[in-house]
């Protein structure tokens, strides 16, 4: 793969972030597996604009509520996912997974990724 890794393992959270960055991780098995990983320990997971095609396309998102960049909202639908409209500084949190559209809801998706985060790590000790 030639390109950057837009997506982090965090300790006990995976981001999956912006741009089309994620048209093409989705495409290598070794990313779709660990996403897999983290969603069946019930990890925290966090995607931000494009990243939800990776989170459909490890088939991770059927029966939440998700939002993404408004053009990934049929790949979200298509994969079993309640798109959320919502404002572009907002985000939304389903469980262990927190989503937004694009980098203006940076604020908001990180205060509920790092809430999420926090009770998985109490849960955790």
């Amino acid at each position: 793969m030639n390109r950057p890794l837009r997506g982090a393992l965090v300790g006990y959270g995976f981001i999956a972030e912006k741009g089309h960055t994620p048209e093409y991780l989705r495409l290598n098995a070794r990313v779709l597996d660990i996403i897999r990983h983290f969603d069946k320990a019930g990890k925290p997971i966090a995607a931000l604009c494009h990243g939800p095609q990776l989170l459909a396309a490890a088939r991770v998102i059927q029966g939440k509520r998700v939002n993404a960049y408004p053009a990934c909202a049929p790949e979200v639908q298509l994969a079993g996912a309640e798109f959320v409209s919502l404002d572009i500084t907002g985000a939304v949190t389903d469980g262990n997974l927190v989503t937004g559209p694009a980098w203006p809801a940076h604020p908001e998706w990180l205060r509920q990724f790092q809430k999420v985060l926090e009770s998985h790590l109490t849960r955790a000790s």
